[in-house]
């Protein structure tokens, strides 16, 4: 263990973050799931099980994944995006379908389901950071500099949009900020947002015209987010943000315990989407606010990360893809307490899943290579600076 830790690099903050999640995902799957194993005639344990060897492989993807020069990842990015398009393509019109969306595909041989659209996510921060530093010098020039980097976002955008919209804005309003960061002039990333307003409008009125899409289901969860109406001028909740709310009430500030959970067994999705709601009611509002702070703090080590690092690349790498883990984070949260509509976003090493977690485990991996390139490089000069004093120190004392 001693010999690992020593291997370990890169922010021990993220570290400590990641293991923290992961420790919060393993309560909150196994109190989340019972009622599910019972229904599938499965152990009280098999979903604990099952979670704790995605994470277990999640770190160990981490690990391997921050031991490799953050430099090689802009070589991958440019083959990883163009892999990702076609697989987005297959996916919208022969992928596994749920609620009207292709969002899976089964791989053959090994039999894995993942969802397409967290490889896409990946791909295009990778792709857009190095498009991002190569372009700083043509990069308020709207022709030179914006246009090639915006294409591969629209075009990302629009394959997943279809299927997954949630998704597409996250992406979409992610991917502005980091055109902001990225010194973007305002004007033209304000154009980029009026487009994609347009660009929405113009699916759901194709959708709803041609009935192919989800029209039908976005239209239903606004109206759910509205409120049902009983017909006598009072609006109701549907039942799951009912039962969302029931949760988060029963918590109170301190929660009903680790286990003690009643809306689990009502609660749609408690292990994955509504998880959150789970925490609360075990942990009180005090565990829910753990959880945000956990988030921020990830955030904010990430951002020292983009300020301490010297190149370009690795700066929009570590802030791109810090920044949609954690606006997923957030759009989660959010959705369990009734402040948007529901998305169908999981809660990044919180909800139970495998491919998710993995994909999630390889960018913050990236992030911390990112990191241990840093430190390896402010290490380096704090040793040249002292050889330097010390030789200077000789010199005077000759």
């Amino acid at each position: 263990m001693k010999e690992l830790l020593k291997r370990t690099k890169g922010d021990q903050v993220i570290w400590g973050v990641v293991l923290l999640l992961s420790f919060v995902s393993l309560l909150a799957v196994y109190s989340s799931t019972r009622s599910l194993a019972y229904r599938m005639d499965k152990n009280s344990t098999y979903y604990l099980i099952k979670q704790l060897m995605f994470l277990a492989l999640g770190i160990l993807i981490i690990y391997w994944v921050h031991k490799v020069n953050y430099t090689k990842f802009a070589r991958i990015a440019i083959a990883l995006y163009i892999l990702s398009l076609p697989l987005l393509v297959y996916t919208l019109f022969f992928g596994t379908k749920l609620n009207e969306g292709s969002r899976w595909i089964k791989l053959p041989l090994i039999n894995v389901t993942f969802q397409t659209s967290d490889l896409a996510k990946l791909a295009l921060f990778m792709f857009l950071a190095r498009l991002l530093s190569i372009k700083q010098v043509d990069i308020k020039d709207l022709r030179k500099g914006f246009v090639p980097v915006l294409i591969p976002v629209g075009l990302t955008c629009a394959l997943i949009a279809p299927a997954n919209l949630s998704t597409a804005l996250m992406l979409g309003f992610t991917c502005c900020i980091l055109f902001f960061i990225g010194r973007v002039q305002l004007k033209h990333i304000m154009l980029l947002a009026l487009a994609g307003l347009i660009g929405m409008c113009v699916l759901f009125t194709v959708s709803k015209l041609t009935g192919f899409g989800r029209a039908s289901t976005w239209e239903q969860r606004i109206q759910d987010f509205i409120g049902v109406d009983k017909g006598n001028g009072k609006k109701q909740d549907v039942f799951q943000v009912q039962m969302a709310k029931i949760a988060i009430a029963n918590g109170g500030i301190t929660g009903r315990g680790p286990g003690n959970s009643l809306q689990r067994n009502f609660l749609p999705h408690p292990y994955s989407d509504f998880i959150y709601a789970i925490i609360i009611e075990e942990y009180g509002l005090a565990g829910g606010a753990v959880i945000i702070l956990l988030y921020l703090l990830f955030l904010w080590r990430s951002i020292l990360i983009f300020r301490r690092c010297p190149y370009a690349f690795g700066a929009f790498l570590a802030v791109g893809l810090s920044i949609t883990l954690v606006f997923q984070a957030m759009l989660n949260m959010a959705v369990n307490v009734h402040l948007v509509p529901v998305t169908g976003l999981t809660l990044p090493m919180v909800s139970m899943g495998g491919s998710s977690i993995w994909f999630t485990s390889i960018a913050i991996g990236i992030i911390l290579s990112v990191s241990r390139y840093v430190d390896e490089m402010e290490g380096k000069k704090k040793a040249s600076l002292a050889v330097a004093r010390a030789n200077n120190e000789e010199e005077t004392e000759e």
